[in-house]
């Protein structure tokens, strides 16, 4: 019983010794270097979130930075339209203005040429009737003498 019970030891032993060279060895050698790229993959994951990040804030930053630069634009633009507003009303103003003072001055001088048209009128009508009235000739000096009495009368009567 105690041969059987050393032979088991023995045989355990060996085992043991044998497992430890041909099996334990390779498979601690094989968890080994799963552990060493597990490791590593971890810090490529890392190293890539990292970047990932840097890149996010990069492209944070550049969006920000054209949103600015948009504002500025439409801004820029805004004030441009402003500017040529004014331009283009001051310029309507002027021509306005412009076209009102020669409408002024043709209405002014149509009413002056309508005006001396209607006092020659007046003046041989009065002619006209102020002979008949009196049934007389009168002469050039006392006709353009009555003529202008009575352009003058009107002129006061307006």
């Amino acid at each position: 019983m105690w041969g059987d019970a050393i032979f088991l030891i023995i045989s355990f032993v060996l085992l043991l010794i044998l497992i430890r060279i041909f099996a334990w060895k390779p498979l601690m050698d094989m968890m080994k270097k799963r552990e060493e790229h597990i490791a590593a993959e971890i810090d490529n994951a890392e190293n890539a979130r990292v970047e990932s990040a840097a890149i996010l804030e990069e492209q944070r930053q550049a969006l920000k930075a054209a949103r600015v630069e948009a504002h500025e634009l439409i801004d820029s633009a805004k004030h441009q339209g402003v500017l040529e507003r004014e331009k283009i009303v001051a310029a309507a103003k002027e021509e306005a203005t412009r076209l009102y003072n020669e409408a002024k001055a043709d209405i002014n001088s149509e009413r002056e040429k309508a005006v001396a048209e209607v006092r020659g009128q007046v003046a041989n009508l009065s002619v006209l009737i102020a002979s008949k009235v009196i049934e007389k000739n009168l002469n050039e000096a006392d006709q353009s003498e009555l003529v202008a009495s009575y352009i003058d009368g009107l002129g006061d009567t307006k």
